[in-house]
């Protein structure tokens, strides 16, 4: 199960010295925010072989990447991302550094910060992260943790806009399990107003405290079980793994789930107009069918590729820069 909602940026501080920011979680961010960081997203992308001077937004800058968890798609797309924009990436896992172990999350964060401009971590406890970031006097991007993934909701929301226009107004079908990419899929709908539609089994719906800030920010958020009325009529079709990382009841999430693997016949439900990602890995064969993973709706390599983009993006709005 997840961690409990993160706090806002009340509790969470997002402005540092000058414009730095800290990326933790989309329920931080205003509407413009993240509208800006998609923007972004798209322009750089348009330019990658032939960026503007103006684009090395990270000239000079050190980030470091603590990795907890192992990782392909972040791990390089952020070690890219950072060159592409003028920056170094200095990486390290957890274990090396001992996280939370030798010293407390707090003291790791002032050392780090005396070390290097901004700090990426993909950790599962999100309190660490929110601990980290308080005591941090650089930025502080969220790279995953259990309860959040705002950096792939990043690339889901532009690989969708390459697709299928504006997202404002669309509807986003889920599903399987409740998540950290659901969740922040959850706070994206709530500041991009689109509609969520969520089909997961009763034993695996979405935390309640999710659920209340989804009503009380206005969020389109409808909850069902039955996955073919949740995808029908839908834009999006969105999967992810059974079990993942940290998750320790893997057979008893295999036999509730398999009434909601995503197949040809659902997306039959849902009509030709609806593309399919999965934030990868998959375990092909259960969340997804080969016939969907490789088939014409299928978007999940460019949303795999779009991690870069955006989050080339995030890293220029975290030092208040942007790409115009």
């Amino acid at each position: 199960m997840a961690e409990p909602m993160a706090k806002t940026s009340s509790n969470t501080p997002r402005n540092l010295s000058g414009n730095q920011r800290h990326f933790l979680d989309l329920c931080d961010l205003s509407a413009t925010e993240i509208r800006a960081i998609v923007d972004g997203a798209h322009r750089i992308k348009a330019r990658r072989r032939a960026p503007l001077a103006s684009d090395k937004v990270l000239s000079g800058k050190s980030i470091a990447m603590i990795f907890e968890q192992p990782s392909l798609r972040t791990r390089m797309s952020f070690d890219m991302g950072i060159r592409e924009l003028g920056g170094e990436s200095i990486m390290v896992t957890g274990k090396e550094i001992e996280l939370g172990e030798r010293e407390s999350i707090a003291d790791t964060a002032r050392v780090l910060s005396r070390y290097v401009d901004g700090i990426m971590i993909r950790i599962l406890s999100h309190s660490q992260l929110v601990e980290l970031a308080q005591h941090a006097t650089v930025p502080v991007l969220n790279g995953l943790t259990k309860t959040s993934h705002p950096c792939q909701v990043m690339a889901d929301v532009q690989t969708f806009e390459e697709h299928r226009g504006n997202i404002s107004g669309k509807t986003i079908s889920w599903v399987g399990d409740s998540n950290n990419v659901l969740r922040s899929w959850v706070e994206a709908a709530a500041k991009l107003e689109f509609t969520i539609k969520v089909a997961t089994p009763e034993e695996l719906q979405p935390d309640p405290k999710l659920v209340e800030w989804a009503k009380a920010n206005k969020a389109d958020l409808r909850l069902m079980r039955d996955p073919n009325a949740a995808v029908e009529g839908s834009d999006c079709v969105v999967a992810d793994a059974w079990v993942s990382m940290g998750d320790k009841d893997g057979k008893r999430r295999h036999n509730l789930l398999k009434p909601y693997q995503v197949n040809a016949r659902l997306m039959e439900v849902a009509g030709p107009q609806a593309i399919f990602m999965h934030c990868l890995p998959a375990k092909r064969g259960e969340e997804v069918t080969n016939a969907v993973m490789d088939g014409p709706q299928s978007v999940v390599f460019d949303e795999a590729e779009n991690r870069l983009h955006a989050q080339k993006s995030v890293l220029a709005w975290a030092y208040g820069e942007s790409f115009a």
